[in-house]
């Protein structure tokens, strides 16, 4: 009964996370943060619980509060064992192998795995690979892949090298449409032990598709933009997608707020 109750407990939390991740603003009430919507300075936004269903739900062991959390917000399920147990990218990469989980294998030219600092600070993670993409075998190479660069290295003053860049699916979808849920749900285990090993301090969310999944939201990216989040316990800034500011120039001002925010939590000068 008592594993019951804090089991419960947890799925309400993870309903106030989705909830705050909608647009709910929460209520600071000096109780433990879970991860939502920012508030008004900028931090993380804490959901209110009452006292003794935060202390029964802080009883459990951290693995099982994420599993349940996970899949009362109706997150992808977690990794099988195998991934889980991968101690660095390339274990990781080796468990993909020629990885024919879903359909998207069937039109690839090859797995677009991800690029960068194992340890990096910082992680963006796009869609899925385009044609330059697929080609290469290297996320973020063609026009919008350069218009990245110029936010990384123009914008930011790093290296494309100092940041680590992947996609939510690492085969190209067919005409470069989106993603279907069940090869997401395919391809999501990857993308969480890739998190998980690079442990970046904060995650940008390039575009609609690559935030709304990451965050289990239908939440449109103009009311996310801009707006603290956290995955799995990481802070997440989403943002416009390179390739629609190749088609809305305009916009790149926003994307630089953005990337200011960003710049700011990780203490680089804008």
């Amino acid at each position: 009964m008592d594993h019951e109750i804090r089991k419960l407990a947890w799925q309400l939390a993870a309903h106030a996370e989705w909830q705050a991740m909608s647009g709910t603003r929460a209520i600071p009430v000096g109780l433990p943060a879970i991860a939502g919507a920012a508030s008004p300075d900028g931090s993380l936004a804490e959901v209110a619980l009452d006292p003794a269903t935060m202390r029964s739900a802080a009883a459990l062991p951290s693995s099982e509060r994420l599993a349940v959390a996970a899949s009362a917000a109706g997150a992808p399920s977690a990794p099988s064992e195998p991934v889980a147990s991968s101690r660095t990218l390339d274990d990781l990469r080796g468990e993909i192998g020629d990885c024919r989980r879903c359909r998207l294998a069937g039109g690839r030219t090859q797995i677009v795995f991800g690029v960068g600092n194992p340890r990096a600070r910082l992680m963006f993670v796009g869609e899925g690979p385009g044609r330059d993409e697929d080609l290469k075998g290297e996320p973020f190479v063609g026009r919008a892949g350069m218009l990245l660069t110029d936010i990384i290295e123009k914008g930011m003053r790093l290296s494309r090298a100092d940041v680590y860049i992947c996609n939510v699916v690492k085969c190209r979808p067919p005409d470069n449409r989106n993603p279907e849920p069940d090869e997401v749900e395919a391809c999501s285990p990857f993308l969480r032990q890739q998190i998980a090993l690079v442990k970046p301090e904060a995650i940008v969310a390039l575009g609609k598709f690559a935030a709304q999944t990451l965050l289990a939201t239908k939440t449109p990216i103009m009311r996310l933009r801009g707006n603290w989040f956290a995955y799995e316990g990481v802070p997440l800034m989403p943002t416009l997608h390179p390739a629609y500011l190749l088609r809305n120039p305009g916009d790149k001002k926003l994307v630089w707020q953005d990337i200011k925010q960003v710049m700011s939590r990780l203490g680089l000068a804008s």
